[in-house]
């Protein structure tokens, strides 16, 4: 029988003396989620529900942060807040922060400058990489919360410039009646298979007007519960939050490769 020596076993194993932080809640987060307040329920699939992820997140609200001002009237006053809110879920031990309306991408080179880990604030971020997966003469579906556009302060956050703004073709979805009433109004109440019908009947939309669409990136982060539906529809590869998140996690947290050859 071969025995590790002591050196070799400290080499091979980690040392396992840990140190706490003073106010820290929990540990083993990877991802924190900068919440708006909202009376939507997050149903399995959405960035704000905890199960549409393999490992845990932290999630934090926004004092301030709405619809209202984030979505439809951007308030600049928030800025202090969220970069706040972002040092806070520093301090619980995350490796990188999101947020649950790619509006907040307003903030989000002031946050990015705030805090010491990876941030993304915007599903919006994807675009370019997206359209470089595209050939050149397709563009990229973009369904979003509000209307049939985005900001130019909202695109240049993500790092939308130039000729990639004339391949986006954005669809919003405020003009579907049970959208607006559920996720922009918040009545409080969602009904899975009304918004599901309406989200993929905006996205057939879009493909008819827009035959060069070759995928769909979902903005809004209630929308991921309806990603299969609208590719099932489509046919069209879909892009949305949930797999950017996941796509960071791995990022942060790597694990060794196991197998055989």
């Amino acid at each position: 029988m071969s025995v590790l020596s002591s050196t070799s076993r400290d080499h091979l194993s980690p040392a396992r003396v840990y140190r706490g932080r003073k106010g820290q809640v929990s540990y083993g987060t990877s991802v924190g989620i900068l919440m708006l307040e909202a009376d939507v329920p997050l149903i399995p699939g959405d960035v704000g529900n905890a199960t549409s992820y393999d490992f845990p997140v932290q999630y934090h609200l926004v004092p301030g942060a709405t619809v209202e001002t984030v979505i439809f009237r951007p308030d600049l006053g928030l800025r202090d807040t969220f970069i706040e809110s972002a040092r806070h879920l520093v301090d619980q031990g995350v490796r990188a922060i999101t947020g649950d309306c790619a509006y907040m991408g307003i903030h989000q080179q002031a946050v990015a400058d705030a805090v010491p880990v990876p941030v993304f604030l915007s599903s919006l971020l994807q675009v370019p990489m997206l359209l470089t997966m595209l050939r050149s003469d397709q563009k990229l579906g973009v369904l979003v919360a509000g209307d049939d556009e985005l900001g130019d302060q909202l695109l240049s956050s993500a790092g939308i410039v130039g000729a990639d703004r004339d391949r986006l073709a954005v669809a919003g979805l405020r003009s579907k009646p049970y959208w607006a009433q559920t996720i922009l109004e918040q009545t409080g109440e969602l009904d899975f298979d009304r918004l599901e019908s309406e989200v993929v009947e905006r996205a057939m939309e879009l493909t008819a007007a827009e035959p060069s669409v070759g995928a769909f990136l979902f903005e809004c982060s209630d929308l991921p519960p309806y990603g299969a539906a609208v590719q099932r529809a489509t046919g069209l590869p879909v892009f949305d939050w949930i797999g950017f998140v996941n796509y960071v996690h791995h990022a942060v947290v790597r694990k060794p490769y196991h197998g055989f050859i």
